[in-house]
């Protein structure tokens, strides 16, 4: 094949220099001219060669795919391999035909040798980078490979080969030993570590991330400094993709997982429960002791009735252990009404279809505030759903608001101007109520 080759070329070489010959150039011409023209012959058939071969291999590939049911030759169809393999085409006619275009140039065939030496290293490199991210396209698609940093792994084989090849090529442009390579490389690390800072951070922090399993693709992340709070999408050697839920995707440094701090959220989706931190503000002024007369009253409420029993008994004989006066009601021990909605709003809790049972349940009482006392409630949802999980806790805090009032509680709310406009409408009603009255009288 390679005689054949050549053999072609020469008749066309000799074809083109006679027929420029008998067109009246002169002999410097004429072989500039053959050259120039046997160099265009060739990269025509070269690209007829290279399309032919890619779309050849695309097809074979997606056939062996289809016939095997692999997907990765159906990978690389759909990558840039048979573009490459296609290019090794292209470097066998450039081989055979260098020393016949140039005959006789020693040195023009010298540098096109090195030069196609450096271009058989961007193939190889080009056919091993589309193998490796077909590869790890395919593990990709593999469910037990959904939740790891594929794209960190891959970049960094990526990397390890480009400094490969660069060291195959400065061999080959310099004649020197690869370990030459590396001596220039010492030399200037500076200005490589200024160079490529982000990557090299990027890198350290993408194992230390990796290792540690701090974050994998589909947690849910927020980090307040970069706008995150959303689903990771993509972990990369230099960023990390974060999809938030206003549909916004917001690129963080990898290093940054590293630097500062973020909150993951998947050890909360795990636990199978998430978690209702709200409090009801009651006024301080509202609460008040029940009154022996008004528990008849409150046993009425299912869920507390059985605990007012067994707590005033408890409460009867502490005051008669203590001898206590109770015609005073503060002397002794006394129910309330702030600790009987407390009771209710834990009794309701633990019935509660969406709350989670075998996770933390409790009702209590914060530190007093100039606006009134926090009730709060700390309960666990059986469920993570964003969705379920708000209709949830709405649907607690309703019930529970509306249940403050049979216990003679009142919530703060901050007055608004409503609310003063319709205070002073109450008074205007009064003062005219008044004076027909005294008219009336008079």
């Amino acid at each position: 094949m390679t005689d054949l080759i050549q053999n072609y070329l020469a008749l066309l070489s000799a074809f083109y220099k006679r027929l420029l010959t008998e067109g009246g150039f002169g002999f410097p011409a004429v072989n500039s001219l053959t050259i120039v023209l046997t160099f265009l012959s060739l990269i025509l058939v070269m690209a007829g060669g290279f399309y032919a071969a890619k779309k050849i291999i695309q097809v074979l590939l997606r056939v062996f795919s289809k016939l095997f049911r692999f997907k990765f030759p159906g990978l690389l169809a759909n990558s840039r391999f048979s573009h490459y393999i296609s290019q090794l085409i292209l470097y066998y006619l450039l081989r055979v035909s260098i020393p016949v275009i140039f005959t006789g140039r020693t040195d023009s065939i010298e540098i096109f040798d090195k030069l196609l030496y450096v271009y058989l290293v961007f193939i190889v490199l080009g056919v091993l980078m589309a193998i490796i991210t077909s590869g790890f396209d395919t593990l990709r698609e593999k469910e037990s490979y959904h939740d790891k940093p594929i794209n960190s792994y891959r970049q960094v084989i990526q990397i390890v080969l480009i400094i490969i090849g660069m060291m195959v090529i400065f061999s080959i442009l310099t004649g020197q030993s690869p370990y030459k390579f590396f001596a220039a490389m010492g030399a200037a690390s500076a200005i490589l570590l200024l160079m490529f800072k982000d990557t090299i951070m990027g890198f350290v922090a993408s194992v230390q991330v990796t290792s540690n399993d701090m974050v994998r693709i589909g947690d849910w992340i927020t980090m307040p400094k970069y706008g995150a709070d959303g689903d990771v999408i993509e972990i990369t050697l230099t960023t990390v993709k974060v999809s938030n839920f206003d549909k916004t995707i917001t690129t963080i440094p990898t290093y940054a997982l590293i630097s500062d701090s973020f909150q993951n959220w998947r050890g909360m989706i795990r636990s199978g429960g998430r978690r209702i931190k709200r409090a009801i503000i009651i006024k301080q002024s509202s609460i008040r002791y029940i009154a022996d007369d008004e528990l008849v009253r409150f046993k009425k409420i299912q869920g507390i009735s059985d605990y007012i029993d067994q707590r005033q008994e408890e409460i009867c004989k502490h005051n008669e252990a203590i001898h206590a006066d109770r015609s005073i009601p503060v002397n002794g021990r006394n129910l309330t009404n702030a600790g009987l909605f407390r009771r209710y709003a834990e009794w309701y809790l633990k019935n509660h279809p969406g709350t989670n049972k075998k996770m933390i349940l409790m009702v209590r009482q914060l530190a007093p505030t100039e606006i009134g006392i926090p009730i709060e409630l700390y309960v666990f949802t059986n469920t993570t759903n964003w969705v379920e999980y708000e209709y949830i806790m709405a649907d607690i805090f309703d019930h529970l608001i509306a249940a403050v009032r049979y216990f003679d509680l009142h919530i703060y709310e901050r007055q608004s101007g409503s609310d003063v406009q319709r205070i002073e409408m109450v008074d205007s009603n009064f003062n005219q109520y008044s004076a027909k009255s005294d008219i009336a009288e008079g």
